[in-house]
């Protein structure tokens, strides 16, 4: 998804909806993969997309949504990018706790 430098955090987050139930509905999944990287992390020295831990709830939110709606439920989350060890520590359990449903 390509995006600007800066790109406010509603914006992110709504063009990410928009394109993923766009792309489900395209190709109706039967398993979604995930590349869950977490260096758009507003702490993250790399990233530059300045989102807040609990955005990466919402994205795992909605990426289970659509796994739920086309495919059961069925998700295969792989760790990417984060690169700053706090940010990463709990964007990484909050997505853990969606994907378990708690």
């Amino acid at each position: 998804m390509p995006l600007k430098f800066g790109t406010a955090r509603r914006e992110y987050l709504a063009r990410f909806e928009t394109m993923l139930s766009d792309a489900a509905k395209r190709c109706r999944p039967e398993l979604v993969l995930l590349s869950a990287g977490f260096d758009a992390h507003v702490q993250d020295p790399i990233g530059s997309l300045g989102l807040e831990t609990e955005d990466f709830e919402t994205l795992s939110k909605l990426v289970l949504g659509v796994a739920k709606e086309h495919c059961g439920g069925k998700v295969v989350s792989l760790l990417e990018g984060g690169y700053n060890v706090t940010a990463l520590t709990d964007c990484v359990a909050l997505h853990l706790s969606v994907m378990n449903g708690e």
